[in-house]
């Protein structure tokens, strides 16, 4: 038996055996549910599959959503040959063998390979570079499945050569849809039970697939399961009996994933926003979904200094004060302060003026490169150091009224320049005063002067 005829071995499908998942599958476009953007009338999508115009792609969306269902239906539908396995088993050693194949199939027959590869995502590099030449020859054409961000996952090289479907996190009413015509269908679903099963437990059971149709179906299953008698009748299935099943929630969450960056994306930008609630909200669906409390709070101590700052000085001290509290305490009475912070630095006052003050210092140390110490700001701890000019001309403000005294502290290629520039906000509104107060006495003393 060759590797080739491995691939093509199926296991038996859509028989009373396969787990409901797959048995269930449709392979057509016309009973595939969701994603109407792709497979609608007249949209993309569905006019490649029905026109057979394959060319190599790329599906990326969230567990359950369709993608492998889309793959399929494609298998039936192509008159290329089709070949599918996972990326997780999958060495160099079975890509060039499957490779081999292709080139030997398009020089026999004259058809392409249609190459399907779930969860693209998991080859590393050399794995990847692998099928560029065979794709870039038409050799094959490519078809990836995977949750992952495929800027970040897949190669450029091969990313460039392949059209990228994006896969949307299915409803609850499709996947309510899904349900009901699982219980319904006699040839592949429950359709031969007598199932009582009412709407609000079918909502119940599509709230908490969260976008996955395949936990709804599998949910679905391991009830009928455990509630069918011996004679399989009478199965009436309650959202208790799926409390029982599914016994705590396990929200969609990947530490590593676009998921990850999403969130705290979320996180920042209600913060941002001077959103409380939204800020408490993503803080706790973060802490929930699994993810470092300490990671959370290193980008809410970061917020407090980037979009806070001096506009309320605070905001930083409950944030540093937050991380002590959960490392003193530990979750879950510590995850409380994490949320605190979240709330405060939402309701603070707003400036990003040390962000850009610190952004227009890197233009000009990028354009000056390391511009001198002015010498009179220099110290002179030694005697040569005072007889070559360090820290001459150096006025001490403490010996001049208001302790302030007109000097320049930068370097004379920069002199003149300002870097930071005080809103009107909060606390900073105080300190923008102040600061002008100084710019005008300064000014009197060089005329003075």
């Amino acid at each position: 038996m060759t590797l080739f005829d491995n691939i093509n071995k199926e296991t038996v499908k859509n028989n009373k055996y396969s787990p409901l998942a797959d048995r269930i599958r449709p392979v057509n476009l016309d009973d595939f549910v969701g994603q109407e953007h792709l497979f609608g009338k007249d949209k993309i999508l569905r006019k490649i599959i029905e026109n057979d115009n394959l060319s190599s792609m790329i599906f990326w969306g969230p567990p359950g959503s369709g993608k492998t269902t889309a793959a399929g239906i494609i298998k039936e539908k192509t008159k290329n040959k089709f070949l599918s396995f996972s990326a997780v088993t999958a060495g160099i050693k079975q890509i060039k063998e499957i490779m081999d194949m292709a080139a030997r199939e398009i020089d026999l027959t004259g058809r392409k390979t249609v190459l399907f590869i779930d969860e693209i995502h998991r080859f590393n590099k050399a794995q990847q570079d692998a099928f560029l030449p065979f794709v870039e020859k038409g050799t094959i054409i490519l078809l990836g499945a995977t949750t992952e961000n495929p800027s970040f996952e897949v190669n450029s090289a091969l990313l460039s050569r392949c059209k990228v479907f994006v896969f949307n996190r299915l409803t609850d009413k499709d996947i309510s849809f899904l349900l009901k015509n699982a219980i319904n269908d006699k040839a592949k679903g429950y359709g031969e039970l007598d199932i009582k099963i009412n709407a609000d437990t079918i909502a119940f059971i599509s709230q908490f697939a969260d976008g996955d149709a395949r936990i709804a179906y599998n949910i679905l299953e391991l009830s009928i399961q455990m509630l069918t008698d011996k004679n399989k009748k009478n199965i009436e299935i309650t959202i208790p009996d799926i409390e029982r099943i599914i016994q705590k929630k396990m929200l969609f969450y990947d530490k590593n994933g676009e998921e990850h960056y999403n969130l705290i994306s979320a996180l920042h930008k209600s913060m941002r926003g001077s959103d409380p609630d939204a800020a408490a909200y993503w803080t706790i669906r973060m802490i929930e979904s699994g993810e470092d409390q300490l990671y959370i709070i290193r980008r809410i101590i970061r917020f407090a200094s980037e979009d806070i700052g001096l506009a309320d000085t605070n905001a930083l001290t409950v944030s540093l004060a937050a991380k002590e509290a959960f490392q003193f305490i530990g979750p879950p009475e510590g995850n409380l302060p994490i949320v605190e912070a979240a709330v405060y630095c939402a309701m603070a006052p707003k400036s990003n003026s040390l962000y850009v003050t610190y952004n227009n210092i890197m233009k000009d140390i990028n354009k000056y490169l390391s511009l001198p110490v002015p010498l009179h700001i220099r110290n002179a701890p030694t005697k040569l150091m005072k007889e070559t000019g360090y820290g001459k001309g150096y006025a001490y403000p403490h010996d001049y009224k208001d302790a302030i005294v007109s000097q320049s502290y930068l370097p004379e290629e920069i002199a003149k320049k300002q870097f930071y520039y005080p809103t009107e906000r909060g606390f900073e509104k105080i300190l923008k005063e102040r600061l002008n107060k100084i710019k005008e006495y300064k000014k009197k003393l060089n005329k003075n002067f």
